[in-house]
């Protein structure tokens, strides 16, 4: 009798842990599915907020101009990039010393190694020669394709590629308007129409762009639709001195929260460029102010000190977040943010903004919520 009791309990241990193991095993395919499934998992991520301040050091320059037969170039600058498969993916623009623009693509394991990556000239590609400049790289995972998005004067244009890693793989250049959209003609006064940034959410893609006369437009498709279908833009932020709001704007979605981040390139005193931001929990909503005053901006002179005590750049200008990955939402997490951004030695002045020495280089955030 004793004996067949046990034998009992021992099946029902059995049974217990077949369970226990089964749902183990479930719990674990489930988790690697969802690390895997999606290239803008969170996984491995901190969960952080932003702070009111933002304190930054910045590396020297570690991305310069590279020529060659056929490109004499004084400046790189204008830098998008993503980090997949192991590698960073700089997308930017190059500058000749005649004063032309073109953009340029590397790749590199680490930073430390950037200096040394081989530069492809995208002028060499299907996008082809002539005025191409600021570029934004993305991958468009309801098409599986990676899409860059740069200005070209009179349009806001794309291209797109199966393989990030290759650049002869870029699709010619195609148009999001066919043209400058009006309310634009009618608000650019002497300024430029610059600097295209796409993000997307859940059911909208967004297309925002700049001036430099102070105003910050912002159109939408749906996802199902894009790239086609963009609306006629319309002004998400204006500012009456223009060179407050003036280039360069990225918008990210924070990790872990209904929160999104706007920076935007200004010009302060002294001719010096800086970042204010705002937050909003909607993309087409309104905008709240974070850090954005040149005592106190998202980054800047005022916030960013160097290695060695000696600043090599007065200006933080253009640039973009390292993201925690790399799809059509820009996810970033706040925990120890970086920005990769153009600066330039200020004893060096050609009188002309194209043909300035910028170089790349790299902030990490020292003052960390998390």
């Amino acid at each position: 009798m004793k004996l067949s009791l046990w034998r009992r309990r021992q099946a029902v241990l059995a049974v217990l842990l077949s369970v226990v193991g089964l749902v183990v095993g479930l719990n674990t395919a489930a988790s690697a599915s969802t690390a895997t499934a999606s290239p803008d998992t969170e996984s491995g991520f901190e969960v952080g907020s932003l702070p009111s301040r933002f304190r930054w050091s910045s590396s020297g320059p570690i991305i310069a101009p590279k020529n060659d037969s056929t490109h004499r170039l004084s400046a790189i600058k204008d830098p998008s990039v993503v980090f997949h498969n192991g590698r960073y993916h700089v997308f930017a623009t190059v500058t000749s010393s005649t004063g032309g623009y073109g953009m340029v693509y590397l790749n590199f394991t680490d930073w430390s190694r950037a200096g040394s990556a081989t530069h492809h000239f995208l002028d060499r590609t299907p996008i082809g020669g002539g005025y191409k400049a600021a570029p934004q790289i993305f991958y468009y995972s309801p098409q599986r394709l990676w899409y860059l998005v740069y200005q070209t004067g009179n349009d806001a244009s794309y291209s797109t590629n199966p393989d990030i890693a290759n650049p002869a793989g870029w699709t010619a250049p195609k148009g999001f308007y066919g043209g400058m959209p009006q309310i634009i003609r009618d608000n650019i006064g002497n300024g430029h129409w610059v600097d295209m940034w796409v993000i997307c959410g859940s059911v909208n893609c967004y297309l925002f762009s700049s001036d430099d006369n102070g105003h910050l437009y912002r159109s939408q498709t749906s996802m199902a639709n894009f790239p086609r279908g963009m609306s006629q833009p319309v002004i998400a932020l204006q500012d009456s001195n223009k060179y407050a709001l003036w280039e360069a704007a990225n918008v990210y979605k924070i990790s872990g929260a209904q929160q999104y981040l706007l920076i935007v390139e200004a010009i302060g005193s002294g001719g010096r460029r800086y970042f204010r931001s705002w937050t909003t929990t909607a993309i087409n909503g309104a905008w709240t102010p974070l850090a954005d005053t040149q005592t106190n901006p998202f980054a800047g002179s005022a916030n960013v000190t160097f290695a060695n005590g000696t600043a090599w750049t007065n200006d933080i200008s253009h640039g973009e977040m390292i993201r925690n990955g790399y799809d059509q939402m820009s996810t970033i997490n706040p925990c120890r943010m970086q920005y990769l951004y153009q600066g330039r030695d200020p004893s060096v002045d050609t009188g002309s903004y194209s043909t300035l020495p910028w170089r790349l280089a790299l902030l990490t955030q020292t003052d960390s919520t998390c």
